[in-house]
């Protein structure tokens, strides 16, 4: 408790265990005074602080005191030849548990009243010389040395020590470590010197506590190997692993599950990944490149064949080829073909030199050796006589066509590819009608395109019926014809004959491109332009209906070259018709054209016999074309004049029939108009009839209406007016049992009230009670356990003692009086004096007869 300094008052009492500074204004000397002390002030004296409470330091704990005072070798302080008490300055003294001190003038608590660490188990303290000392197990410290305090235990601090960290210790599982790191040279818990920046691996399990010159890099964990699994592992500089093998700097190994179960890497190595094992099926091969040798250094450049059925780890620096590789299981129609990279020799001591070039046929297994590329694997090609594939021999460069077997290619042929120009590609592909008002009419419902032709099928096209195709041979020089149904196959120097026909309305050439020639009978549709001998120009529509004349093409080549000498012959047919139409129309006029077109057209395309008959075709010589038939669509005037004459004249007729029509369907209306008139009034009579019967049987149901009414409302009131009383009187009966329930309610619940409150009041005094008795009982027993620790304290002795000291003490006195017999009184309490000289004078007699004495007291 700390109280101001009283100046003005000059008696201080100072309690215990307190203390003041008091300043001699005449020498300038401060100093203390403890108590328990009643200090009076002279006049050239001031407190300049307290009374103040000594510092009082518990047990387990410290204080730090800043200038101290200067104790001697007995403990006392030293003062200064001007009486004041000498401090160390700028230096500092911990105190530990003793009895309450004051702080002299001069000192000061730097660090309160605190209990000593404690460090615990696994725990330490790393500590730091500040000052050159010597410690109590006599080790001598330099400034700036550091070591540890382990717990556990109890911290004593020291003024030249200062406390860097708490250093806990880190827990070492089973496949676990510890990786340290030294921050200056020292010596490990093993004893082994340890340079500044290396680093190791503590791997014993258990609680590590780190030296005061170590710190924990990393905790590192231990890697599990199975079968399946391996370590790559490189070294990061030369050293000797766990196995006891000399690793060079960059040298690469694997640790597998035959040489351990868990690795921990060291500081000196590097795992670069897990390796998984590569397993082989007896199906299966690889071929592994730079691979390791006995010495387990890698073979740069070589190669080395495994087949399964094996298991194995890839060493470092080897890879594989090609991954891992099926082996080549050829069937009956299979084949390889096989190139030698390199000089070897095969099982049958064939030697293959770099280059060659041979096959293998099926049924069999195969697996390459390193020596040996596997070109490609071929399979029998099944042909039908429709089908067929362009083999060509890469030794002479000759190409032929393959069909109607199964063939496999020899080592020294390969596939050809025949190229044909897009556009019969396109036909070819597309499988096209070639017709042309065919092709008009399906146009917009084309469909689509299938995939690509292989090229390297033989290309064979399905001619139809009644069509001819031709084909052309640029090696010979020669051209066939191929008439339908038949299958065309081209040979690899053959091409199509491509035919661009007319077509549209009217005809546009280089329309319809097609590779088969229709011989009909067909028909072409086309529009011309003529012009009459009045000059009336008309724009006609023409079919015609025509076919090729093929009855000497099976039997002449040249006649059946005839029908592809004109490329298009719809464009050249339709050219002739309407140069011959024209001509004919233009020596008639308008109505003679009118009245006899089809006629005229006939007569201009067929010509007459000598009869002067019309005949009945007209064939073309160049390409055996004839035309049977031709039929006039459509006929409109060109020239506006002429269509508006043709337009009034149309519908001039078109308004008498109208008019006639109109005045028929008038008449027709009249008379189904009065024919309704009449049946209109008969509904409205019928109509009328039916109203008023309705009318009655309303009436008579309005009176019915009534009288259920008048009757019903009477009924009613009554029947309400009785179910009002019933609903009262039930109403009533309910209120009052309702009334007395409530009642009967109200009586029970405060009947269980008030015995709800009596059996709480009875057990709260019952308790009471209880609490009383129970107190009684301890306090009577506190009485006595007091009463009997107060006798066994004193003693069965010392009380027969104090008991009989009195009465012994007055038989004393009495003896040392001469006194034979005395009674002493306060005065207060009356005595029988007569009784008693006779209790007295009998008591003598029966001693013996002798005479009593006198007493003062009796006198």
């Amino acid at each position: 408790m700390s109280k101001k300094p009283a100046d003005d008052t000059s008696v201080v009492r100072i309690p215990p265990f307190f203390y003041l500074h008091v300043l001699d204004q005449n020498s300038n000397v401060t100093r203390i005074e403890t108590g328990p002390h009643t200090f009076v002030r002279q006049d050239n004296e001031r407190v300049i602080l307290g009374p103040e409470r000594m510092v009082t330091v518990p047990p387990r704990h410290y204080c730090v005191i800043e200038n101290p005072v200067v104790k001697a070798e007995d403990g006392s302080v030293v003062y200064d030849t001007f009486g004041q008490a000498k401090l160390a300055h700028a230096d500092q003294e911990i105190r530990l548990a003793q009895d309450p001190f004051p702080l002299y003038p001069g000192e000061s608590l730097k660090v309160g009243v605190s209990p000593l660490r404690i460090v615990p188990l696994n725990s330490a303290l790393r500590l730091k010389a500040q000052l050159d000392f010597t410690d109590d197990g006599g080790v001598e410290r330099i400034a700036g040395d550091e070591w540890l305090f382990e717990g556990p235990g109890a911290y004593i601090p020291r003024k030249e020590v200062s406390v860097e960290e708490v250093v806990r210790a880190t827990v070492i599982r089973p496949n676990q470590a510890l990786r340290l790191r030294a921050r200056k040279e020292c010596k490990d818990r093993d004893g082994k010197p340890r340079v500044c920046g290396e680093e190791w691996i503590v791997k014993v399990t258990g609680a590590y506590l780190p030296g005061a010159y170590e710190e924990v890099v990393a905790t590192v964990d231990a890697l599990v190997l199975t079968e399946k699994k391996a370590l790559h592992m490189r070294a990061l500089r030369t050293f000797v692993d766990d196995f006891g093998k000399t690793r060079k700097s960059g040298e690469e190994w694997l640790i597998t599950l035959a040489d351990t179960e868990s690795h921990i890497p060291g500081v000196h190595e590097e795992v670069l990944g897990v390796i998984g094992i590569t397993t082989l099926s007896n199906r299966q091969y690889c071929i592994v490149c730079d691979p390791c040798g006995a010495d387990g250094k890698p073979q740069l450049g070589k190669k080395k064949l495994v087949h399964g059925e094996r298991s194995f780890f890839m060493q470092p620096g080897e890879s594989l080829e090609r991954g891992i590789m099926n082996v080549y299981v050829l069937s009956e129609n299979e084949g390889l073909i096989l190139r030698a990279q390199e000089e070897f020799k095969e099982a049958a001591d064939r030697v293959r030199k770099p280059g060659d070039r041979w096959m293998i046929r099926g049924p069999a297994e195969y697996v390459p050796p390193v020596e040996v590329e596997v070109v490609c694997k071929r399979t029998a090609i099944p042909l039908d006589v429709n089908e067929g594939i362009y083999v060509r021999d890469i030794k002479t460069g000759q190409v032929r066509c393959v069909s109607g077997e199964t063939y496999m290619l020899s080592p020294d042929e390969e596939l050809w590819e025949k190229q044909l120009p897009p556009a019969v590609e396109a036909l070819l592909v597309k499988q096209k009608d070639p017709m042309p008002d065919r092709f008009e009419r399906s146009k917009a419902a084309e469909a689509p395109e299938s995939k690509p032709r292989d090229r390297t099928r033989t290309v064979s096209l399905r001619v139809p019926h009644n069509a001819a195709v031709q084909i052309y041979d640029y090696k010979a020089k020669v051209a066939r014809v191929v008439f339908g149904p038949e299958m065309v196959m081209l040979n690899p120097d053959e091409q199509f004959t491509q035919l661009s026909l007319s077509g549209g309305k009217p005809k546009k050439p280089n329309t319809i491109k097609s590779l088969t020639l229709l011989l009909g009978p067909d028909f072409s549709t086309d529009i011309i332009t003529l012009e009459t001998s009045d000059h009336a120009r008309l724009q006609i529509q023409l079919s015609y209906n025509w076919y090729f004349d093929t009855s000497k093409c099976l039997e002449d080549a040249k006649e059946a070259a005839k029908l592809f000498s004109v490329p298009d012959f719809v464009g050249d047919m339709c050219k002739a018709v309407a140069s011959r139409v024209r001509g004919a129309v233009a020596a008639v006029g308008f109505d003679d054209f009118h009245r006899h077109s089809a006629r005229i057209l006939r007569g201009a395309l067929f010509g007459f016999n000598e009869a002067g008959k019309i005949r009945d075709e007209f064939r073309m010589p160049q390409n055996n074309l004839v035309i049977t038939s031709v039929d006039i669509q459509n006929v409109e005037p060109v020239e506006q004049r002429t269509r508006d004459a043709l337009q009034k004249s149309v519908q001039l007729a078109i308004e008498i029939t109208t008019n006639s029509q109109e005045a028929t369907a008038r008449q027709e209306a009249e008379r189904l108009e009065q024919e309704a008139r009449g049946k209109l009034e008969r509904q409205k009579i019928s109509d009328e009839a039916e109203a008023e019967r309705a009318r009655r049987e309303l009436l008579e149901l309005q009176a019915h209406s009534a009288a259920v009414e008048s009757s019903g409302q009477a009924k009613a009131e009554a029947q309400s007016r009785a179910e009002a009383a019933r609903i009262e009187g039930q109403a009533a009966v309910e209120q009052a049992r309702f009334r007395a329930e409530a009642l009967g309610i109200e009586s029970s619940a405060e009947l269980e009230r008030v015995k709800l409150a009596r059996e709480a009041e009875l057990a709260y005094q019952r308790e009471q009670n209880q609490l009383d008795v129970s107190r009684q009982k301890e306090l009577s027993g506190i009485e006595v356990e007091k009463f009997r620790r107060f006798v066994d304290a004193i003693g069965a002795d010392t009380i027969r003692a104090i008991a009989s000291a009195g009465p012994e003490m007055q038989v004393k006195m009495l003896q040392s009086l001469g006194l034979k017999s005395t009674l002493i009184t306060d005065g207060n309490s009356p005595i029988n004096l007569f009784s008693t000289a006779h209790g007295l004078i009998g008591a003598d007699f029966l001693r013996g007869g002798s005479r009593p004495a006198r007493s003062e007291e009796a006198d």
